[in-house]
C-alpha cells in the first residue's frame, strides 16, 4: 500500500519515520519544492528500514504519487514563535491553491490527509478545491485534534497513574486557542473521572484541570519556545490516522472534516470525533458535553469560519 508525503519539513519527514518504525504501508514516496531536502530525509529513513519494518521510501515528484492510496499534505510555511495557528493563514493558503489539485490530478483516488497549519483551515480549503475536481469532501481530512486528544489522555494518565491508552476523553473543536478540553466526557473503566478518583483515592481538584487545559492547549507554545518546532507527536498522530485508512479499520479519532453546522455555525470545517475506514470519513460521531464545553465548541466553530470567510472561497 502506497502512501505519499509532500512537504518533507519537520511534520512530513517525522510522519514517514513514525510510518516506517510502525511498519504501515508498503511503499512511501516523498515530495518536495526542496528535493535536496526530499532526496536526503529519505535516504535517512531508509537506512532505519533493517531496524523496524520491510518497505521502500524514496523521494519523487508529484507524479510519482500515482497510485498512493493515502496523500499527507505537510506543505506550507513553519509556525513561529509566538504566533498563533490561524496567523498563519494567509502564509499558508497560496500553498495549497497549487499544491491540493497537483496531488489529486495524479492520486486521484487518494484519502487527503492535510497536517499544514492552521489544520481546520486549511482543511476546508483542501477540500474546497478537492471538490472542484470532483472528489467528496469525505475523501479530505486534518489531523485536527488527534494530537491534542493524544497530550489530554497522556496528562491525565500520568495524573491519575493509568496508561494514557486506557483513558477515553476527547479534545474537539479548533486545533488551537479555542479547543474545547471535554471534562465531562471523559472516562476511565467505564467511570467517569469523579467516580474513577473516588473509587481510587485520588485527587482531582479545579487547580490540577487549570494545569492540565494549560499543558494541552499551549502545548505548542511551550514546545516550540524551547526547541523551535513540533513534530514527534503530530508525526505520530498522523501514522495513526493513515494506519487507519490503509486498514479500513473504522477507528475514532478527533480528525477535522467539513460538517454542515456546529450550533448556529454552518460549513465549516471542525475537529470532532470522527468515525474513518478506508475511503476517509464516514460519520463525525457527536459526544455528551456540558452546556459550557457546548457554548465553547460553538464559539469556537465561529473562530473557524470567521477564518475561512476571510480567505473567500
Amino acid at each position: 500500500m502506497k502512501i505519499g508525503i509532500v512537504g518533507t519539513g519537520m511534520v512530513g519527514s517525522t510522519a514517514a519515520y513514525a510510518l516506517v518504525m510502525r511498519g504501515f504501508g508498503s511503499e512511501i514516496v516523498l515530495v518536495d519544492k526542496d528535493k535536496k531536502r526530499a532526496s536526503a530525509e529519505a535516504n535517512d529513513i531508509l537506512h532505519a528500514v533493517p531496524f523496524a519494518h520491510p518497505l521502500d521510501i524514496f523521494s519523487g515528484d508529484y507524479a510519482d504519487l500515482k497510485g498512493c492510496r493515502v496523500v499527507i499534505v505537510a506543505a506550507g510555511v513553519s509556525q513561529k514563535s509566538g504566533e498563533t495557528r490561524l496567523e498563519l493563514l494567509q502564509r499558508n493558503a497560496d500553498v495549497f491553491r497549487q499544491v491540493i489539485p497537483e496531488v489529486l490530478t495524479v492520486a486521484k483516488d487518494a484519502v487527503i490527509v492535510v497536517a499544514t497549519n492552521p489544520v481546520d483551515i486549511m482543511t476546508h480549503m483542501a477540500s474546497h478545491f478537492a471538490s472542484q475536481m470532483g472528489v467528496p469532501k469525505s475523501r479530505v481530512l486534518g489531523s485536527g485534534t488527534t494530537l491534542d486528544t493524544a497530550r489530554f489522555r497522556s496528562l491525565l494518565g500520568r495524573h491519575l497513574d493509568v496508561d494514557s491508552q486506557h483513558v477515553h476523553a476527547y479534545v474537539v473543536g479548533e486545533h488551537g486557542d479555542s479547543e474545547v478540553v471535554s471534562w465531562s466526557s471523559a472516562t476511565i473503566a467505564g467511570m467517569s473521572l469523579e467516580e474513577f478518583c473516588e473509587v481510587r483515592k485520588l485527587s482531582l481538584t479545579q487547580e490540577h484541570r487549570d494545569s492540565i487545559d494549560e499543558n494541552v492547549r499551549r502545548a505548542a507554545y511551550h514546545i516550540i519556545e524551547g526547541k523551535g518546532a513540533t513534530y514527534y507527536g503530530i508525526g505520530s498522530a498522523l501514522a495513526r490516522i493513515v494506519h487507519a485508512i490503509l486498514n479500513n479499520q473504522r477507528a475514532i479519532l478527533t480528525v477535522c472534516g467539513r460538517v454542515d453546522a456546529v450550533g448556529d455555525v454552518k460549513d465549516v470545517t471542525i475537529a470532532m470525533p470522527h468515525l474513518i475506514d478506508g475511503e476517509g470519513l464516514v460519520d463525525s460521531i457527536p459526544i455528551a458535553l456540558s452546556n459550557a464545553e457546548q457554548s465553547a465548541l460553538q464559539a469556537s466553530a465561529a473562530v473557524i469560519r470567521e477564518a475561512i470567510d476571510s480567505i473567500n472561497l
